[in-house]
């Protein structure tokens, strides 16, 4: 065959298409398993540094068999909800069982146009509850977790993550631990409208005459990153709400 040709040229192109193709494919499916094990792992991580058992730091020092084992040790139970608070599944423990970022992003739009729910909540045995928030932040989407002491009612800790959040702005709801620790302590509120049921706003809570918080469900925005605070700010309005019927039992 004449290699100067344009038969040759499109047959050799092809060639090289379909086995690069079959090469990225294999890869692909090979560390399928692997990607999905961290995902797990990093999860699972989040939703224990939210619990406040350790730091981020600690948990990404250890392996995934470490952090997929003390879950299944200090899980007591993990199941799915629906919008009215009813259990609607299970979440296997042995397995480690988890509703990953991609199964938030579905619900979040199930939340948005009123399809059925199935939300998931994850109590410890020292009588922590947690679910997860998903939302839009400047970038990207933004996701975390919130830790609820065994009354339901009060934040116990928080944890937030992003796709691409500005670094040093946006980027500090997963990195700066100050910003986090101002939901300990401060609790939702359900009597107003929806969109107040937990608001980050500049300032923070207004102060009474001796310096106190008048607001519980108020923390101090971070400065120079408005979307992104006000992205998280309807991300946990939105979600909260929708956990209401659990969280008022």
């Amino acid at each position: 065959m004449n290699t100067n040709s344009n038969l040759y040229t499109v047959i050799y192109t092809s060639v090289v298409c379909v086995l690069v193709a079959a090469i990225l494919a294999f890869v692909s499916q090979a560390l399928a398993p692997h990607q999905e094990a961290n995902e797990k792992a990093e999860t699972i991580s989040q939703i224990l540094t939210a619990a406040r058992f350790a730091d981020k730091s600690e948990w990404d020092s250890k392996g995934n068999d470490a952090i997929l084992s003390f879950y299944k040790e200090n899980v007591e139970k993990a199941w799915l909800v629906n919008a009215r608070g009813e259990e609607s599944g299970t979440l296997d423990i042995s397995k480690a069982e988890i509703v990953t970022v991609s199964g938030l992003k579905k619900q979040n739009y199930a939340i948005k146009d009123g399809s059925e729910l199935s939300l998931p909540v994850y109590r410890f045995k020292n009588g922590i509850t947690v679910v997860p928030i998903y939302g839009a932040g400047l970038w990207g989407p933004v996701w975390g977790y919130i830790a609820f002491q065994s009354d339901l009612k009060t934040i116990a800790g928080a944890y937030f993550d992003h796709e691409s959040e500005t670094p040093g702005l946006g980027g500090k709801i997963k990195d700066d631990p100050a910003f986090r620790a101002q939901f300990d302590g401060n609790y939702p509120d359900f009597k107003g409208t929806k969109d107040e049921v937990f608001e980050i706003v500049k300032g923070g809570s207004p102060k009474d005459k001796e310096g106190k918080d008048v607001a519980d469900n108020k923390i101090d925005a971070i400065t120079g990153a408005t979307m992104t605070s006000k992205g998280l700010d309807e991300a946990i309005d939105t979600w909260l709400e929708a956990y209401k019927p659990i969280l008022n039992r």
